[in-house]
């Protein structure tokens, strides 16, 4: 009896310390840590290396000091994301691109067709200064200056001789200080034989030339349309050393010597110089002198060059020959 009572003690003893340990024995529906892998060949020495615990993070579960400066530096997904993979597509769009400077374009202007051109013989000229008139280029026998006024009114006789002589109103002053200026000059006393010339009475005068000097006519007398003195800006001086008559010794009087000098200040200057026949196409005439304005004739002047040159080289072909 004692026997069995001392069994069943030694069995119920057993059994409590069984369940007690059963007690603290951790349950097998537990969260698992994951076991540290064994170290393999492809994996540095594990003193080097531990694989981070996968764990279930509670939000009221303290994190460990480095864990929670891990997680400190690490920038969430949702704020960096993932960089694409530059294509040429993106490539060529993030080129930048210049931004074309703001050039003021100008306005096209309309282009005028260039007039065609007439005979001269049909050839009205503007009332220009630099009208061509040679040989080659005449002028039509209608044209008439607009502005023509008689040297009549401005002139002593002594000047003009009464004759009806006109000449553009634009030469007037520059005609009035050559004349003061010669006169100031002592022993000087120049005249003007001629002025305007219309077709008509340049065809006369021609006519009359080649009746009396058939052989000599164009050293005497220009054909008609192709006289400087129709443009209305030419005048022939004369000198009482030679009877006020033409004559190539002219520009031996102290009249001639004076105009060579100084014609070219008041915008004259000599149309047919000394040896400029193969330029001009007429002989040296020293009493003719055209008005072109003060700058031009002193450029001509100190370049020694003729007004025919200067219009052919600077003017554009006024008609067809």
């Amino acid at each position: 009896m004692i026997l069995c009572i001392c069994s069943c003690r030694r069995w119920f003893l057993f059994l409590i310390i069984a369940v007690g340990s059963a007690a603290c024995a951790p349950s097998p529906f537990a969260t698992l840590q994951t076991p540290t892998p064994f170290p393999t060949s492809t994996y540095p020495p594990q003193q080097f290396m531990q694989p981070i615990p996968t764990i279930a993070i509670d939000a009221q579960t303290p994190l460990p000091t480095p864990l929670k400066q891990l997680l400190a530096s690490v920038t969430p997904v949702a704020t960096r994301p993932e960089p694409a993979t530059p294509t040429l597509r993106t490539v060529m769009l993030a080129t930048p691109t210049l931004r074309p400077t703001s050039t003021q374009t100008p306005i096209p202007t309309a282009t005028i067709p260039p007039t065609p051109l007439s005979p001269c013989t049909e050839r009205i000229p503007a009332d220009s200064l630099l009208t061509i008139v040679t040989r080659q280029y005449p002028i039509s026998a209608d044209y008439v200056p607009a502005d023509l006024v008689p040297l009549s009114d401005y002139f002593a006789h002594e000047i003009t001789f009464g004759y009806g002589t006109h000449v553009r109103a634009e030469l007037i002053t520059p005609l009035l200080g050559i004349m003061q200026a010669m006169d100031a000059a002592e022993g000087l006393a120049p005249t003007i034989i001629s002025g305007y010339r219309s077709y008509s009475t340049q065809a006369i005068a021609r006519e009359k030339w080649e009746k009396q000097y058939p052989d000599r006519v164009d050293q005497l007398s220009a054909p008609p349309g192709t006289s400087e003195h129709q443009l209305g800006t030419t005048v022939d001086f004369g000198s009482p050393m030679l009877e006020n008559q033409f004559h190539t010794n002219f520009y031996l009087t102290p009249e001639g010597k004076w105009l060579e000098e100084h014609a070219h200040e008041y915008g004259f200057t000599l149309s047919y110089p000394l040896a400029a026949y193969p330029i001009t196409q007429f002989y040296y005439e020293p009493w003719h002198f055209r008005y072109v304005g003060v700058d031009l004739a002193t450029r001509l002047h100190e370049s020694n060059m003729t007004l025919t040159e200067y219009q052919l080289l600077m003017l554009p072909e006024p008609c067809i020959p």
